[in-house]
């Protein structure tokens, strides 16, 4: 899921990871280490949604689109 969020937000992994770690500590994401690492590089972590994570992340999405609206209509373009 990281290096899936690194590069799909264009972001390294010195700013997606220690986001993840906050949103672990906050409840809205669980981690699980790999169980069979591969030799020549670190075991994967994988991350997953929690229930209120999930809400949590689609109230914070609306609330950013309706932002993006508020903003673009004060621009004078189209919501």
């Amino acid at each position: 899921m990281g290096l899936s969020i690194c590069r799909d937000a264009d972001l390294g992994s010195g700013t997606v990871y220690p986001i993840l770690d906050r949103l672990e500590e906050r409840g809205w994401v669980t981690s699980r280490t790999e169980a069979e690492p591969h030799p020549g590089r670190p075991p994967r972590r994988y991350y997953t949604l929690t229930g209120p994570g999930h809400s949590l992340a689609a109230s914070a999405l609306e609330a950013r689109r309706a932002r993006q609206q508020h903003v673009l209509r004060w621009a004078g373009g189209q919501a």
